[in-house]
């Protein structure tokens, strides 16, 4: 059936296309992505640590209000 080709060539003009996109990608240099990767690593280690200092306020609150309450 005529679609079937249309579809076939249509995966075939599709990874093309990825292919031709893929070669204007700018990629990083090593040094660059090791940069990267300890800012997102820092970054990470920075907002757990937030949040790990919020649930044990919030927890002490928690417990406190237990506390005057019960």
């Amino acid at each position: 059936s005529n679609s079937a080709v249309q579809q076939r060539g249509g995966f075939g003009k599709f990874f093309r296309g990825v292919k031709a996109e893929l070669k204007k990608v700018v990629w990083p240099t090593k040094k660059e992505l090791i940069n990267y990767t300890i800012v997102v690593f820092l970054v990470t280690i920075f907002i757990a640590f937030i949040i790990y200092v919020l649930d044990a306020v919030f927890a002490q609150l928690f417990n406190t209000l237990l506390h005057f309450v019960g």
